[in-house]
């Protein structure tokens, strides 16, 4: 054993110990821990089957998308991800097998979870565009949380509009009806869809799935699970749907500096629309739209992030743990 308490394999990949004795308790570890180095050597001999110009429209506002971080870090998790797939999909052909139920189609889902503006969505589309490239689970499908929000006008009239993307904003009952239909196997099921311009749910308009071998579901509280009444028992929740869970981690300071950067480029774009609901954003100069995208993370996000989002970190199968640029430092993996 090494003198810092950790064992290492022959790989050179340090995992956390079983167990530590802290203050007379002793306190099990969940994960083992990779540097950036020991996981891209994990990636072994999968291929890349991506180029540089179709990886450009992955990133986010203020986030590009590089050869280095998709060869480094989501090469190797697609192929964790396929080695699960494939074995989920044998459990599931064993069960239908037993139940006299052969060739029910249930899709593979993956939760991705984290704060705002610490790059979900960007995740969530560089996994679609690599999974989808696999043999055996060619259709992918991404569905946002933020469909799933009550509309802005019930928000307003519960006193709910400074609470957007709390847990209380959202319609739980249909997101969970949603996730029992999709895994269910049911041939066609629809989510909601929302407009970033129109800040709310578009009324009449869906997305459409079909069945598809995977589907990955992002949003801030995806991890959290349903809060039971005593006597009761605990309300199904859309992490009850999860095969696989992934939490997008940063720095509190890193994230608000990532929201006050996305702020700005919108405020210049998405913003100078006259039908955007934030236009009277439009016209503020720079250090004004910096004050201003900085009280509302302060107000908002932040307290939202502490509160519901970070504690449901540790629920995770996987960890992704970014630095101020956006890159993946450091990767935690839930033993099984």
């Amino acid at each position: 054993m090494s003198p810092a308490g950790k064992v290492s394999s022959g790989a050179g990949i340090q995992c956390e110990p079983v167990a530590t004795i802290r203050g007379g308790e002793i306190q099990l570890s969940r994960y083992a821990e990779f540097s950036r180095a020991d996981w891209a050597r994990l990636r072994a001999s999968t291929p890349l089957p991506l180029s540089e110009a179709q990886l450009r429209p992955l990133g986010g506002l203020t986030e590009r998308v590089s050869l280095d971080e998709v060869t480094d870090i989501y090469l190797p998790l697609s192929r964790l991800l396929n080695l699960y797939v494939g074995a989920t999909q044998n459990l599931h052909r064993a069960t239908g097998t037993f139940l006299g139920a052969d060739g029910l189609r249930v899709p593979y889902v993956i939760g991705v979870a984290g704060s705002v503006a610490v790059g979900k969505s960007t995740t969530s589309r560089i996994l679609k565009a690599l999974l989808s490239h696999w043999p055996s689970h060619p259709r992918v499908d991404v569905v946002t949380t933020d469909g799933f929000l009550l509309p802005q006008k019930v928000l307003e009239a519960r006193g709910l509009a400074e609470r957007k993307g709390f847990p209380e904003s959202y319609d739980v009952r249909r997101l969970v009806r949603f996730m029992s239909d999709v895994k269910s196997g049911m041939p066609e099921v629809a989510a909601p869809i929302y407009s970033h311009l129109l800040y709310d749910v578009v009324s009449g308009e869906c997305q459409t799935v079909r069945q598809p071998d995977i589907v990955i579901v992002e949003g801030l509280n995806v991890l959290q699970t349903g809060s039971g009444r005593a006597g009761k028992p605990l309300p199904m929740f859309v992490s009850d749907f999860f095969d696989m869970s992934i939490y997008v981690d940063a720095n509190e300071t890193d994230i608000e500096q990532w929201y006050v950067e996305r702020f700005l480029r919108l405020r210049d774009t998405v913003f100078q629309d006259p039908s955007s609901y934030f236009h009277r954003y439009a016209s503020l100069t720079v250090p004004e739209a910096m004050t201003t995208a900085s009280r509302i993370w302060q107000r908002i996000n932040l307290p939202n992030l502490r509160q519901n989002v970070l504690p449901t970190r540790e629920r995770a199968h996987l960890i992704l743990e970014k630095g101020r640029d956006h890159a993946v430092r450091r990767i935690r993996l839930r033993k099984l």
